[in-house]
């Protein structure tokens, strides 16, 4: 049998990668387009530009196109039925890709399709039940439970991240009409916002020298200069940890997971991060379920959305078949 390939598709609320993957899911191919700014047509324009120039660069044919993305989606249908942080609404996403690519085209929620590839090569290898976790622009959630990924009746399920933490807590980012949910809490965009307050606040601080010399003050500013050993920096990534361990605490008591894995961008400050989560979800989650969970990070790479994505369009072949 001739040698076969697809097209991953990770789509974030800022940016869509595609590459081509093999049977041996190697990233061979890879392409960016940056989406802020964008309306939903250039969302769409934007995907199929970074396929077509993939698709272009592979000597093998792609046989079909797997895409995460970080909407509701009707599996029924194949629509996109919302986004917190994007502007897709109520559009036949599977269809329209399909139809401008001229391939079959898998979709699913963009944590899902990192839960996919988590628990095929990553943290989450071998696990019955798992919780994954992508802490980015939002939160994602993606379950796994008796080794298949569970999305609810219509696909639309575990929205970890709309979990509420803090019932008077800011409102929710984007399209979201929630409060206090832990994707306004504990993302990225919640650590820009910290040390954002701490830069305009306290002008003495390392991030405030930052700020009043021009520098952006981003998450990713706090997670290198907690690194580095900053103190109030790691003190802001610690806060972020403990509101992600509420979380944590509620899935595990919900859920009873052998592993919850972290994964996003976020991830990079790494125990940072992820110890004083485990110590909050060890402080709330029942004491039985507590003491059977791991709370790792992520192993499937940077590459995981696309190689999630992959398999997602692997699999969707198969069946098709």
């Amino acid at each position: 049998m001739a040698a076969e390939c697809v097209v991953g598709v990770d789509v974030g609320g800022t940016k869509a990668m595609a590459g081509v993957i093999d049977e041996s899911l190697t990233l061979i191919h890879r392409a960016r387009r940056e989406m802020p700014g964008l309306d939903q047509a250039g969302v769409i324009d934007a995907i199929v530009d970074a396929v077509d120039e993939v698709r272009a660069a592979s000597e093998i044919p792609p046989s079909g196109v797997g895409v995460g993305m970080p909407c509701l989606l009707d599996q029924r249908t194949g629509e996109a039925v919302m986004a917190v942080n994007l502007p897709i609404a109520d559009l036949p996403i599977r269809d329209v890709l399909s139809e401008r690519l001229g391939l079959p085209v898998f979709i699913d929620n963009d944590a899902n399709v990192a839960a996919l590839a988590e628990h095929r090569f990553g943290a989450a290898q071998g696990a019955s039940t798992a919780v994954v976790l992508t802490v980015g622009t939002g939160v994602g959630g993606g379950l796994i439970v008796d080794g298949e990924p569970r999305r609810g009746s219509v696909g639309a399920g575990a929205e970890l991240g709309h979990v509420v933490i803090d019932y008077n807590g800011p409102r929710c980012q984007g399209n979201c009409p929630n409060r206090g949910c832990l994707e306004v809490m504990a993302s990225g965009t919640a650590l820009t916002r910290e040390s954002q307050r701490i830069a305009e606040e306290q002008p003495e601080t390392t991030l405030g020298r930052a700020r009043a010399d021009g520098q952006p003050v981003t998450g990713e500013l706090v997670t290198e200069l907690a690194l580095a050993g900053d103190e109030q920096c790691r003190e802001l990534i610690a806060l972020i940890g403990r509101r992600l361990g509420v979380g944590i605490a509620s899935f595990v008591n919900i859920f009873n997971p052998e592993v919850v894995v972290v994964g996003g961008g976020v991830i990079a400050a790494g125990e940072l991060l992820l110890e004083p989560a485990r110590q909050e979800m060890l402080s709330r989650a029942l004491p039985f379920l507590r003491d059977l969970v791991r709370v790792v990070p992520a192993e499937a790479g940077q590459g995981a959305g696309l190689l999630g994505a992959g398999v997602l369009a692997f699999d969707g072949l198969a069946k098709a078949r």
